[in-house]
């Protein structure tokens, strides 16, 4: 949610500090069913050498500063938080290999990358995790990569991969890595209350003088537009109003009478279908890839309900709205969410891609868009219960997420498949998908008190893809 602290703003102060969107994701986990861990699981052609993939890591880890810096409070400052660099960092605690356990196939894999999820973070330290899982019983290996949502986004996460895994299969000679020892130095573990308190105020001046510098260019054009025409003035107020109270309105049901109970266990599954293929059927309906994905979940969740022997016209999902530019470094976090409801009981799949393209369009037109960093702070004033209770009432949710077009390798070995997993954060599943090498590699989440019985769940969302595929026919 919302854009990092990393990147936000434009001085030194504003990047030190989480944002009000990450603030809201670092303080509901107090509750479990709300972690926001994101987890890759790459499958491998065969096993990187473990001596070069530790060095391969590390040099990361120095290129990338973020995979070396933790969270830490701001003293008499109970809703703020701040990075800096981890003086004992220990890259052995972020990297490490286990044998797959037996029959070693990929439900293994998934296995361990969903215990790796449930477990949380080590607060004290940067927050991420990388497992090898080698001797799977087709001689192949798994990468499961996992991180906090407030190091990065999906995207950012594609971006961060660019320095890990190499575009051919003989590495790339590495550059020199810089030096962060000084860095490290500077940020001494404890830090004098009087500096502290002018960091924070500092954070605070500059948090006021960017939403000042963002809405003074506005200012006086509004200004002139309401002498010149006030009733239109009014107008387009009340409906930037009206767009924030659909962002922030309390939500108190699940709209489905089926995924209704919620609990720390889940599991993962996954589902690939062919990049060309989803993106022709979407366009046969006149949709994007986009429409064609929610197109196929909301089928799945049709054929789902009536199984169960219940019917929903509509169900409410929150899905990642990416607000990262060209101008954003690599990692950070640079999404919103947004909720809204989608036709699930529409049984023509193309009537269905038509509905969600309408409905995607009037999403990213969403004034509200523009104030996300604002709402979140208002938010933050909010109990987190309030805030937790909202989100155990979303249905599910969902993010799509352009990755990489082509082969990637890791220390001379082909990735065969890169597969997403977002954090249900209390709702009933997560579907992400990446796209990778003309693959749309799908990851479901899902809540096991809320879906009980996963392999028909499973089942009828491969059916519900594969409705949407028939389209290119």
């Amino acid at each position: 949610m919302g854009t990092s602290a990393h990147t936000a703003g434009t001085s030194s102060t504003a990047r030190t500090y989480l944002s009000q969107n990450d603030a809201i994701m670092w303080t509901v986990e107090s509750d479990p069913l709300l972690r926001s861990t994101i987890v890759g699981v790459v499958t491998l052609d065969g096993t990187p050498d473990w001596e070069r993939l530790v060095a391969r890591v590390d040099h990361v880890t120095r290129m990338v500063p973020e995979l070396r810096e933790r969270v830490v409070p701001v003293p008499l400052h109970p809703t703020t938080w701040r990075w800096e660099p981890d003086p004992e960092f220990d890259l052995s605690a972020h990297l490490r290999r286990v044998a797959a356990p037996s029959p070693a196939t990929m439900r293994e894999v998934l296995d361990i990358a969903r215990d790796s999820a449930q477990h949380g973070f080590d607060r004290t330290r940067p927050l991420w995790e990388f497992i090898l899982v080698e001797g799977l019983a087709d001689g192949t290996a798994a990468l499961v990569m996992k991180a906090h949502h407030v190091v990065t986004d999906g995207i950012g996460a594609v971006q961060l991969a660019i320095h890990l895994f190499d575009l051919e299969s003989e590495p790339s000679m590495r550059g020199t890595t810089p030096s962060r020892e000084g860095e490290v130095a500077g940020a001494p573990s404890v830090r004098g209350l009087v500096a502290e308190a002018r960091e924070v105020i500092a954070h605070d001046l500059d948090g006021a003088v960017h939403l000042v510098r963002a809405a003074l260019p506005s200012i006086v054009p509004n200004l002139l537009q309401f002498v010149r025409d006030p009733l239109h003035t009014v107008v387009e107020t009340v409906r930037t109003a009206q767009s924030i109270g659909r962002t922030v309105a309390p939500v108190t049901h699940t709209l489905s009478p089926v995924m209704v109970d919620r609990h720390r266990h889940t599991r993962f599954e996954t589902i690939e279908i062919p990049l060309d293929d989803l993106r022709r059927a979407a366009g046969a309906a006149r949709g994007t890839l986009n429409d064609g994905f929610l197109a196929g979940i909301t089928g799945g969740l049709r054929r789902y309900h009536e199984a169960n022997g219940a019917e929903v016209e509509d169900l409410r999902v929150a899905m990642l709205v990416s607000l990262r530019t060209s101008a954003d470094d690599a990692g950070g976090n640079h999404v919103t969410v947004m909720r809204f409801t989608v036709p699930v009981g529409v049984p023509d799949a193309e009537e269905r891609i038509r509905r969600l393209h309408d409905i995607g369009r009037r999403i990213r037109q969403e004034r509200s868009l523009a104030h996300t960093e604002a709402i979140a702070g208002f938010l933050n004033l909010m109990p987190n219960g309030v805030i937790g209770s909202m989100l155990k009432h979303i249905d599910f949710l969902a993010s799509n997420v352009p990755g990489v077009p082509v082969p990637l390798y890791l220390e001379g070995v082909r990735v065969r498949r890169y597969v997403p997993f977002g954090p249900t954060a209390g709702s009933a599943f997560n579907v992400t998908l990446m796209t990778y090498d003309g693959m749309c590699c799908i990851g479901v989440n899902i809540d096991t008190a809320a879906v009980t019985d996963v392999a028909l769940f499973v089942r009828c969302l491969r059916e519900g893809f594969e409705e949407v595929l028939s389209l290119a026919e």
